[in-house]
């Protein structure tokens, strides 16, 4: 499908992604105008896998709030709207026909929501609050902005914010030991944070991560939004999000007596 002449950016932040990137890039390739990509620093074959595609690669240095890179990407693209992607993510070729009809729409919103396809251990998990995690991702250049100041922040959008149908697919998770290792940099962010609060080590704080928290969370994804039906997916996804907080504080804590 032409592009009539509307100019798409992909931007992409990226730390050793040589596994996934490939596929991300290969799924924009037919709809990008232009890709840029962002390296953090990558030991591995990640830039030289990006460049096969055409992307632009601006290499700098890989800071714990991952989005201050994905910022550098949002300011480096010339599109008239950006898509901005993670490397573990893809568009589907349904999802890459709508984002070439909207943004060639007239008096649309400066921005969308996308539904992700969230992949545990297989299969997208379709319960447990995992769908369809909307996600913002496409908008007009200069109308979105990332706040640079948490690892789970949205993209920010100056004005009115639509849905597009189609999802994209998301493989965040392909096995425990990869969701542990993008666990740790979670787990680290939150001590990190813990520790600076006035009552960060408080009874009521231990009791709250190392009980409340685990429990609450366990049965808002296992039972309230019916985790259950994704089977043992859904089990563990739901023991292991709870796990985030009693982890957490005790790495605050090891790291207040070290």
């Amino acid at each position: 499908m032409a592009k009539k002449n509307i100019t798409l950016s992909v931007a992409l932040a990226v730390y050793n992604e040589e596994e996934n990137i490939g596929r991300c890039l290969a799924s924009v390739k037919d709809i990008a105008d232009e890709i840029i990509v962002v390296d953090g620093g990558s030991s591995d074959n990640t830039v030289a896998v990006a460049k096969k595609y055409g992307a632009r690669v601006i290499k700098t240095t890989n800071p714990p709030i991952f989005h201050i890179n994905k910022q550098k990407a949002l300011d480096a693209a010339h599109g008239e709207w950006i898509l901005q992607l993670d490397a573990d993510e893809a568009v589907s070729k349904e999802l890459g026909k709508e984002i070439l009809e909207t943004i060639s729409s007239h008096f649309v919103p400066n921005g969308y929501y996308i539904a992700r396809h969230n992949y545990f251990l297989g299969n997208w998990l379709r319960k447990g609050g995992q769908y369809p995690d909307y996600v913002i991702r496409l908008f007009r250049r200069g109308s979105g902005k990332f706040p640079q100041k948490s690892v789970h922040e949205q993209i920010e959008i100056d004005g009115h914010v639509g849905h597009l149908e189609n999802a994209m697919e998301h493989y965040s998770y392909t096995s425990i030991s990869q969701y542990w290792s993008k666990a740790r940099t979670y787990i680290k962010l939150s001590a990190a944070e813990l520790k600076e609060k006035p009552n960060g080590h408080s009874v009521a704080t231990a009791v709250s991560y190392m009980l409340v928290k685990p429990v609450t969370t366990f049965f808002a994804i296992y039972v309230r939004h019916k985790g259950f039906v994704d089977g043992w997916r859904g089990f563990l996804f739901a023991l292991f999000s709870a796990l985030h907080f009693p982890n957490a504080y005790r790495l605050s804590r090891v790291r207040m007596s070290s």
